[in-house]
């Protein structure tokens, strides 16, 4: 089963510098029909202002990758890590048993991103961040794993979690095909308009894949797709 999550029945929140689209409730945000995924927590659609972004704040047990889409973030966190990731470039923050960070958009033009949240396989552990480059000419022949718990996944940044986080670039007519294990399940979204084994996606929509032996998508237009895979 696969159940479509249009963009336009997402929650959401609204600030002076931030505007977020939750792909699944978190507390008391987001539609609360829009349940998490096994250990898949938070998959949030977020716009930063130019010039703004989150001070130092704190985060414990949860692992967060974080996909550039426009933009660049800049890190910086108490254990003494600083970067900057750029647009198609992913970050991972294996928060442990603890970890302060700041999340601050320092450009002059909008910063938008795909953050998601995962439970860790196991809780604590000595809290750690990185951050890769992954280009979009290199992922033209199908998914890249961008993120995953399984050390076997070479080129990947590590996670701990029973997760994987893939990606794929398509032009418009372009075709991909995935097998999903037995077990798995997953959740998927595209930047622009895709057919998901038939289903008709429009850019920014998430699809909670539930049970499906094999992914079929047929790019529409130029499109960018993010897909976790969960135990």
């Amino acid at each position: 089963m696969i159940e479509h999550r249009p963009f336009a029945a997402l929650g959401g929140a609204q600030t002076d510098w931030l505007t977020a689209k939750l792909h699944f409730a978190f507390g008391a945000m987001g539609n609360p029909q829009h349940r998490p995924i096994g250990p898949l927590r938070v998959w949030n659609d977020d716009e930063f202002a130019p010039r703004s972004g989150f001070p130092m704040h704190p985060h414990r047990n949860m692992e967060i990758v974080t996909y550039i889409r426009d933009g660049a973030v800049t890190h910086g966190d108490n254990l003494g890590n600083r970067g900057r990731v750029g647009a198609g470039d992913v970050q991972v923050m294996s928060t442990g048993t603890g970890i302060q960070h700041s999340e601050m958009n320092a450009e002059d033009v909008p910063l938008r991103l795909f953050q998601i949240w995962i439970e860790p396989r196991t809780a604590g552990g000595a809290p750690r961040w990185a951050s890769r480059r992954f280009p979009s000419s290199e992922r033209g022949d199908g998914f890249v794993v961008l993120a995953s718990g399984d050390p076997t996944d070479a080129g990947a940044l590590s996670i701990n979690a029973d997760a994987r986080v893939l990606g794929a670039t398509l032009k418009a007519g372009e075709t991909l095909t995935h097998d999903i294990a037995p077990g798995r399940r997953g959740y998927l979204v595209t930047t622009g308009a895709a057919d998901l084994n038939g289903l008709n996606l429009d850019a920014r929509d998430g699809a909670a894949i539930h049970e499906a032996e094999r992914l079929d998508v047929v790019a529409r237009s130029d499109t960018e797709v993010l897909l976790v895979e969960v135990m």
